[in-house]
């Protein structure tokens, strides 16, 4: 598995499996799976809800934890100093782990400057090795970067075809800070698994649409999350490592671009009052 190195030498698998949406009847199964099928790159939150049962998938796979990179992130409701001190723990507990590789804020409200001193000393502590953000605005990630100790490793923030933030992905990555991206697929929107463009270059590959799409991301030294339940996929995602695309195919894949979320935007004042009213249930 190629991976990528973050500004404090840690190396994050490119590819990794995450469980956003995943029930967690199924959760375990779905992570044991997912690390048979090859990934070594685990991605779960406190608000995903099933922490406890990607650590059981862990630890029933096989594969010893030293060997896998997990990420959790810190909620809303948590994001402070004492948010995270106090809940961080509960994410090491339901995990069954005394350690994660990233640990991420999950979204830009709240205390956030109170949250990374946390952090940060949770990362000097060896409980964390490397620490980030998700859903950051650009200068909001450079202000973070800028006035703290430690910049962050990692922004996790929705890239794909039809939002393909070009300009904060060259921004973020100007400072230092590897861009991750979520919901690659878009969640299946704009009937993208049957589009004319990337349906064309996948043919000529012998490609699905989902591996067109990893593999431009990849190709864009971004770290990438796919979700699946189903094996046969989790496989097909990761087989991605034996084509390349062309200049051309990447300007096809430019012209899909909408420019906007696919989902909401995080400058909106009723989302941010939604999220913050959103309250974890342990």
């Amino acid at each position: 598995m190629q991976s990528v190195k973050l500004n404090n030498d840690v190396e994050i698998p490119i590819l990794g499996f995450g469980v956003y949406q995943i029930p967690p009847a199924e959760t375990e199964q779905a992570v044991i799976d997912a690390i048979q099928a090859g990934y070594r790159h685990i991605d779960t939150a406190q608000a995903y809800a099933n922490e406890t049962e990607v650590g059981s998938g862990i630890k029933n796979s096989g594969v010893a934890r030293e060997e896998l990179f997990i990420t959790t992130k810190i909620w809303v409701e948590n994001v402070s100093y004492d948010g995270v001190m106090n809940s961080f723990q509960g994410s090491l507990d339901r995990l069954g782990m005394d350690y994660v590789d990233l640990l991420l804020i999950h979204q830009p409200y709240n205390d956030v400057y109170g949250a990374w001193r946390a952090m940060n000393e949770l990362q000097k502590s060896g409980k964390v090795r490397a620490i980030g953000v998700s859903n950051f605005a650009v200068d909001r990630v450079v202000d973070l970067s800028l006035f703290n100790e430690t910049k962050p490793a990692i922004n996790q923030i929705e890239i794909n075809p039809f939002n393909q933030q070009t300009e904060a992905i060259e921004a973020i990555k100007a400072e230092g800070i590897v861009p991750e991206a979520w919901a690659p697929f878009a969640e299946g929107k704009n009937n993208i698994f049957q589009n004319e463009v990337l349906s064309e270059i996948g043919q000529k590959y012998q490609k699905s649409v989902a591996q067109v799409i990893v593999r431009w991301l990849m190709e864009q030294d971004i770290v990438v999350l796919a979700k699946s339940t189903k094996p046969e996929r989790m496989s097909e995602n990761i087989d991605i490592f034996d084509f390349s695309l062309t200049d051309e195919d990447k300007a096809a894949i430019a012209t899909l671009n909408i420019g906007e979320s696919q989902f909401f935007s995080h400058s909106d004042p009723n989302m941010i009052k939604m999220l913050a009213d959103a309250k974890l249930n342990f």
